[in-house]
């Protein structure tokens, strides 16, 4: 009994130590600091492709180099850098057999400024059926990166202008996707004009080299867009500010890489990102995960609207995607006896696990799970204006990031691996 009486005092003295270590760095001044920049009007919400998006990359990649940190092996600095392209169909038309189809009843999905095609071009079709969900069957369709005729059965008329909504900013590819309004037919001959647009964006990355591991990665990651500037609100504020979603992740990812840049003890090699275009798409992190080896990630923490409390009050947040790995687990296992709990996510109705950057990489197979408080059930100011600084609460931030931190630990020296996500099981 001494013995183990013995044993349980110095766990928590090594407890004690590493949070007095944590706390010189990681506080709710110094979260507050980071948080208020990011969040400022100044940064224009930091919507895609604006002034304000730029201006917050060039902050984070100043913090990141105020740490000492290293560029990702293969970049010259902290900006990962890649392009989109944006194509608007300005004309469509086409024949049928003998039988001339409306323009309105045929929508490209095409990198290319002149498009057409005929029966010979060696398009395979497919159809979307009656009774089939649309916007899901399309959305699987343009995912495939395959050239496809998509013939759509006249009785989703009323749904057809909703392929408007998977539009935008999209990766530059050699394959065309053209729905077609109509049943399908062997003999077609279509022509699709476009106003196509190339446009940089990028990620803003760095690591810190680990020690005896240095091929093994763990990821620290958020995103810094958001949604810009939009429509006001009841008071006439238009700027999306996005303090919550997802400038608090991105705090805790600096704050993260100021604290591990510190003590440099990782055996492992840590990465810290902050993605671009979740917003839109993923585009981001889409990107950055065909830049590396999946096989050796070992995990991935990404960090997305951790600046209120969550259902079960402060000190706790949860982990989605819990159930697909043993990393949850791992991290409830250091945080034995320092207050802090993760639990499950709470609202799997809600597909939280898909729903932001964790996902690219998961899909790959990365034990890539998502840390949040936010309660989706009732967010009033997600999405809104509202979004803004005074909403969040900065002590119980900075109590989330330490526990990141803690948690963390026995991933980064190598005494714990998570088990991989099987990928063939994800959607």
């Amino acid at each position: 009994m001494r013995y183990i009486f013995t044993a349980a005092i110095l766990v928590l003295t090594v407890l004690f130590a590493r949070a007095q270590r944590t706390d010189k760095i990681i506080n709710p001044r110094a979260v507050k600091k980071i948080e208020r920049v990011l969040s400022s009007d100044k940064m224009e919400g930091r919507g895609l492709y604006s002034p304000g998006l730029d201006k917050a990359a060039a902050f984070i990649a100043a913090q990141f180099a105020k740490t000492g940190m290293e560029p990702l092996k293969g970049n010259s600095s902290f900006f990962q850098e890649f392009s989109m392209i944006d194509a608007k169909q300005i004309a469509a038309s086409g024949t049928i057999g003998e039988n001339t189809i409306p323009g309105q009843n045929i929508i490209g999905f095409t990198s290319k400024q002149h498009l057409q095609i005929d029966n010979s071009a060696g398009f395979t079709s497919v159809t979307i059926g009656a009774g089939e969900k649309f916007l899901y069957t399309a959305y699987r369709y343009l995912q495939e990166g395959k050239n496809y005729i998509v013939w759509v059965d006249t009785a989703q008329a009323s749904n057809f202008s909703m392929l408007d909504r998977l539009k935008g900013p999209r990766f530059k590819s050699d394959n065309s996707v053209i729905f077609v309004l109509s049943p399908s037919s062997p003999a077609f001959s279509f022509v699709i004009d476009s106003e196509v647009s190339e446009k940089k964006l990028k990620n803003v990355t760095g690591m810190i080299p680990g020690k005896s591991r240095a091929d093994e990665f763990v990821i620290f990651s958020g995103h810094y867009d958001h949604l810009g500037i939009g429509k006001p609100d009841d008071l006439g504020d238009s700027i999306y500010n996005g303090a919550n979603d997802d400038a608090a992740g991105i705090t805790a990812v600096i704050m993260l890489a100021r604290y591990f840049s510190k003590w440099h003890n990782n055996e492992r090699t840590l990465v810290f990102a902050a993605f671009t275009a979740e917003e839109s798409g993923g585009f981001g992190s889409q990107y950055f995960s065909q830049q590396l080896d999946p096989a050796k990630v070992i995990a991935m923490f990404n960090i997305e609207m951790i600046g209120t409390e969550s259902k079960w009050g402060k000190n706790s947040a949860y982990i989605t995607g819990y159930e697909k790995t043993d990393m949850g687990a791992i991290l409830g296992k250091n945080l034995q006896g320092t207050g802090f709990t993760f639990h499950p996510d709470p609202y799997p109705d809600q597909q939280l696990f898909y729903r932001s950057d964790n996902a690219t990489l998961a899909r790959l197979g990365v034990p890539a799970h998502t840390i949040s408080t936010s309660k989706m059930d009732n967010e009033p100011f997600y999405h809104t204006p509202a979004d803004e600084i005074n909403t969040l609460d900065m002590k119980n931030m900075a109590e989330i990031i330490k526990a990141i931190v803690l948690s963390s630990r026995t991933i980064i020296s190598g005494e714990d691996t998570p088990t991989r996500v099987d990928a063939q099981k994800l959607r």
